[in-house]
Order: C-alpha cells, then sequence, then structure tokens
C-alpha cells in the first residue's frame, strides 16, 4: 500500500511561535507560567507544555494577581487585554502575527466609519478575539446563503475581513456574495486566509489526485485541520480527521491502494511518524512525499522573550 505524505504538513510558523514563546518564558521566568485558553488546538501540545509548568485556564480570574500570562495564537478581545492589566498580571501576547494583521484591517475600516463584516465560524477563539478588537460593533457571517439576510447600516459603507484558518473556496464564494450584494464593498480578497492554510489547502487538492483515502492528524476543535478533512470530501476522497495513530481504524484501509497522510498547523509531526507507524504495522508500505511548497516562514518572538538563549535565563 503507498502511503503519500503531504507537503507541507503540521506546524506553522505561528504555532511554532506560540509554543516557543510558551517554552521560553518557563525558562526565563520559572513555572507556573499561566496560558489563556489551549495555545494552539492540539491536545498533545497543551499536554506537553503544561509537564514543562504550563497552566491552562478558561479565564483571567483563574491566574494570581502579578504572575505571567500568555495569550493564545488565536488571540483575545480588547476586554481581556484590559481585564489582564486590571488584574496586574504580566502579559506576554502569542497571538499570530497574521491573526493580528487581521484585527488591525478590521480596525482600519472601522476607523473609516465602515461597518466591518466578519466572515468567519461563531465560537471559534480567534472569532472572538477579532470580533472584540474592532471598535463599532462586528456582523459575523459564515456562508454565501448568510449574505442574503444581512442587515446593514449604510451599504456603501461596508468592509469585510476573515477568519485566517477557513477553506479559501468556501470564503471566496461569500466575498463573491458580499460583492453581489454590496458592490462598493472593500476588503483583501482571499488574502487573509493565511499562507499556511492555503498550502496545507492546496497540498490536499495534489493528494487527492494521488490516493482513495486522506487521514487528517488534528484536533476535533482545530479549524484548519476540519477545512482539509471537508476539503478531500469535497474532491470525492474519504477522509478521516483523527487525533493521533490510536484512532486509525483497520478497515478503513479495506481495499485501499493508496493512503494519503497530512495534519493540521496546529499538530506536530511525531504525530505523523507514529500513525506511519501504525500503518506499517497494519500493512506492506511504501512510503512516498509529495512535491509541494517548502515553508520558511518564521516569525519574531515578543521583544521581551526575544534573543533570550536558555542558558542565559
Amino acid at each position: 500500500m503507498r502511503v503519500v505524505l503531504a507537503q507541507p504538513r503540521g506546524f506553522c510558523a505561528g504555532v511554532e511561535r506560540a509554543i516557543e514563546i510558551v517554552e521560553r518564558a518557563i525558562e526565563r521566568f520559572g513555572p507556573p507560567v499561566y496560558v489563556r485558553h489551549e495555545i494552539v488546538h492540539n491536545r498533545h501540545v497543551v499536554e506537553g507544555l503544561r509537564a514543562k509548568g504550563a497552566v491552562f485556564v478558561e479565564e483571567l480570574d483563574e491566574i494570581p494577581e502579578g504572575r505571567f500570562a500568555i495569550f493564545s495564537a488565536h488571540g483575545v478581545s480588547k476586554a481581556v487585554v484590559q481585564s489582564a492589566h486590571d488584574r496586574g498580571l504580566n502579559v506576554i501576547d502569542a497571538t499570530c502575527p497574521l491573526v493580528s494583521k487581521v484585527h488591525n484591517e478590521g480596525t482600519r475600516y472601522a476607523n473609516q466609519d465602515r461597518q466591518v463584516i466578519l466572515i468567519g465560524h461563531a465560537g471559534h477563539p480567534e472569532v472572538e478575539g477579532t470580533m472584540g478588537q474592532i471598535p463599532g460593533g462586528v456582523l459575523l457571517i459564515s456562508t454565501a446563503k448568510d449574505v442574503e439576510t444581512l442587515e446593514v447600516e449604510d451599504p456603501d459603507k461596508l468592509a469585510f475581513v476573515t477568519q485566517t484558518t477557513l477553506s479559501v473556496d468556501d470564503t471566496r464564494s461569500v466575498i463573491e456574495a458580499l460583492r453581489a450584494r454590496f458592490p462598493t464593498i472593500v476588503g483583501p480578497d482571499t488574502k487573509d486566509i493565511c499562507y499556511a492554510t492555503q498550502n496545507r489547502q492546496t497540498a490536499v487538492r495534489k493528494l487527492a489526485t494521488e490516493v482513495d483515502v486522506i487521514l487528517v492528524v488534528g484536533a476535533p476543535n482545530s479549524s484548519n485541520s476540519n477545512r482539509l478533512k471537508e476539503l478531500a470530501e469535497e474532491l470525492g476522497v474519504r477522509s478521516y480527521l483523527i487525533e493521533d495513530a490510536t484512532q486509525l481504524r483497520d478497515e478503513w484501509l479495506n481495499g485501499v491502494q493508496a493512503v494519503g497522510v497530512t495534519a493540521g498547523a496546529s499538530a506536530p509531526d511525531i504525530l505523523v511518524q507514529d500513525l506511519v507507524a501504525k500503518l506499517k504495522e497494519l500493512r506492506d508500505v511504501r512510503l512516498e512525499l509529495l512535491a509541494g511548497v517548502e515553508e520558511n516562514v518564521r516569525f519574531r518572538l515578543p521583544p521581551e522573550l526575544a534573543d533570550t538563549p536558555a542558558a542565559a535565563q
């Protein structure tokens, strides 16, 4: 059985930065370091950081005054930032720079007296953070159908931004619907879909032409991982989202000549390697690597943690 690994897959620069922020904060300031919500959507990553001294909390009032508080890669609202300062917490912001870019774009549009529409999924931490960052209130939509019932203040003073981890195709259809109904609306096309999301979706498209089944390694609450699974299914390929190799079922491989493997942007590569090892236990495997983009993006760390070698901490 052929097992074809997608490229790229797994960690993106924003996730790597967020994890490094937590690790450096623990090394420099000592445990415990508190993190509001999961730093990224992956149980294995969270458990690994917890073992090193990170404490994950849902709300800021669970953090003792004067301690270090890290905001997750998904970003937070201005109200959360203010609450942290009011409690005297030492804040380290691990928000992905591409999410911060969306916050800045939305704020710029609001400052132009435009009503801002956010394309995203209700309840996702990134969406909640973005809605709480843009002044004047935000209208949230998820599908092109939502555009039909959208009630706006002035159809000539509108702008839109997007959640970074959506499907490029789905977002494009919503943008087209917005522009059809509101011809003067302004926004960034699909450029707010982050490079890592786009690259992983492009790889799945290529993978779908090569294999019979696609396995996506990622958390069930990971937006970008779910989009990879959905995209594979839209392309007519059976797909399963699994957290790790323990969730692989032998019957999924019956009659299968080729299996594609990819991973969401918050899934560490060790989980992919474990899955490949499990596949080798179950079948006679020929491993292949799909040709694809090699990512070399790296984001700067916050100034309080930058250029701080572990030996000097």
